[in-house]
């Protein structure tokens, strides 16, 4: 960033601070309403999303265009558009504030929005719905593996720490649907209706690794040791030093651990609390049972407010429903052989006391039991760890929301395997949100390298649809000159420092 930049960014910030500072307060009401007027400019265009200007260079230094069109040879011949300007153009829509296919018209009858992409035209949703319908399983994959291709680009970019240890989640999710008319979809165990797919991630970076579209009544753990293995395969190109795999109860696939186990894989996975692991806990003697101290919340910074009642508790007590409550907590572990497998591996039990109560009267207590089967040595993760490792994997569940929020995981078309294809098409506006973060790296002296750390984790860490009001939607005029294309921004927030910011790392040639 020029320094001439820097100072008009400066100087508009020390502006808007001003104007927003609590000790300037106006005597006349916040929001006016003067005369209006409304008229349509000559020359001047503009879009509200004016924040695609780094993704459209992040897509450009990638070379994510070049890696689509290679990896999925849909069509003989174009006509106009190749596989990259359908894949690129449901993507963007998503990025610019569609939710689902039909916003495509939006977008195709936005002149602005069409010079912002340098496009003469782009497809519309029907022809966008053809596109997907053209895919069959094997495209979706190959798809999914050119994604990937670019990820490694980035991921090469990335300090040395960032290799230490890959761990990859995988978990089933409903995608609703009312069609009837929808081929490939069942009912759920909840009597929901429509599809049941599977994602996968890397839980370093919340990255969607695989999705795969399954009917809704397939269970969750189906066809995931195949997509363990891709990710795998993905993570050791990357040069991911140790790799560990996580997942609840459904994915712990015996028939794979001995293979993994060869290969030098790590897991954590729930395991159900069959009879026979129930019975061996009980027969555990009480010194083999230790306390689980769970992790302390971190200290407030400020002053601590007065705590509100319990309103959730006043009405279980006044309906009399019955109240479970946790009395305490206790680990204990073991050796353990699953059936399918040709050696023991670790299994990790949790014992928890809960009483049972109506109206603020105790009823009885019970002990209800947990199980976790690992591979991890003791030496690097005690008992304690490997709970708490595979509680961690909590966390993939709000990548999985992020992923409904962005419209990702959607069934806008008629059959199974067009909606897969969409899913995974649909996932990149997710990816480049990521992939927006970690083109950041850091540099310059110790404070602007906090700050860019500090930039690049607030990313990471950011919901899809407030990285769109962040980032994505900050109006901003077109320009097209002979041999470039301007995005000028038309106002100023706190977050336009952030959007140049991610130009200027999206901008710098990739090593090699």
């Amino acid at each position: 960033m020029n320094v001439k930049l820097r100072k008009r960014l400066q100087q508009r910030k020390r502006r808007l601070n001003k104007r927003i500072d609590k000790s300037n307060i106006p005597s006349t009401p916040a929001i006016l309403t003067p005369s209006l007027e409304l008229q349509l400019a000559d020359r001047t265009q503009a879009i509200s999303a004016g924040g695609l200007c780094p993704i459209m260079q992040l897509i450009k230094t990638l070379g994510l265009r070049q890696h689509i069109n290679s990896g999925i040879p849909i069509f003989k011949a174009y006509a106009p558009y190749d596989e990259a300007d359908h894949v690129l153009n449901i993507a963007l829509n998503l990025l610019a504030g569609g939710t689902c296919l039909d916003h495509l018209e939006i977008r195709r009858t936005d002149e602005a929005y069409l010079n912002a992409l340098g496009a003469q035209r782009i497809p519309d949703p029907t022809t966008a719905g053809d596109f997907c319908r053209r895919f069959d399983q094997m495209n979706i994959l190959m798809l999914m593996q050119a994604f990937n291709k670019a990820r490694l680009q980035l991921w090469k970019q990335q300090p040395s720490e960032f290799f230490d240890r890959a761990i990859i989640e995988a978990d089933g999710t409903m995608v609703e649907t009312s069609g009837q008319r929808k081929e490939g979809i069942g009912m759920n165990y909840k009597k929901q209706w429509g599809y049941h797919p599977l994602v996968v991630t890397l839980a370093n970076t919340q990255e969607v690794l695989y999705i795969h579209n399954r009917s809704g009544n397939r269970p969750s753990h189906e066809n995931s040791g195949f997509f363990y293995d891709r990710s795998i395969e993905v993570c050791r190109a990357a040069g991911f030093k140790e790799i560990l795999l996580r997942g609840d109860t459904d994915f712990a696939i015996t028939t794979e651990f001995d293979r993994w186990d060869d290969d030098g894989v790590k897991f954590i996975f729930g395991y159900d609390a069959k009879p026979n692991l129930v019975d061996i806990a009980e027969s555990l003697g009480d010194d083999a049972w230790k306390p689980l101290k769970r992790r302390h919340p971190q200290e407030t910074k400020t002053t601590e407010r007065n705590t509100r009642p319990n309103y959730k508790q006043q009405v279980i007590d006044e309906n009399e429903y019955l109240d479970k409550r946790l009395i305490g907590e206790w680990i204990a572990e073991f050796e353990y052989q699953p059936s399918s497998c040709n050696r023991s591996y670790r299994m990790v039990a949790v014992r928890k006391l809960i009483e049972t109560a109506r109206a603020g009267e105790r009823l009885f207590e019970d002990y209800a039991y947990f199980f976790y089967i690992t591979n991890e040595s003791r030496a690097r993760c005690c008992s304690r760890q490997v709970v708490f490792g595979a509680n961690d994997r909590c966390d993939q569940e709000n990548t999985i929301s992020q992923l409904h929020a962005s419209g990702a995981l959607s069934a806008p078309l008629d059959n199974l395997t067009s909606n897969g294809a969409y899913m995974a098409i649909a996932s990149l506006a997710w990816s480049l949100k990521c992939w927006s973060a970690l083109i950041i790296q850091p540099a310059g002296s110790a404070k602007e390298k906090k700050h860019q750390y500090e930039l690049r984790h607030r990313l990471l860490q950011m919901e899809f649809n407030t990285f769109l009001q962040t980032i994505i939607q900050i109006p901003a005029q077109i320009v097209r000159t002979s041999r470039k294309l301007v995005y000028r921004l038309l106002t100023f927030r706190s977050s336009a420092e952030i959007v140049f910011a991610l130009f200027e790392h999206a901008s710098r040639p990739l090593r090699c």
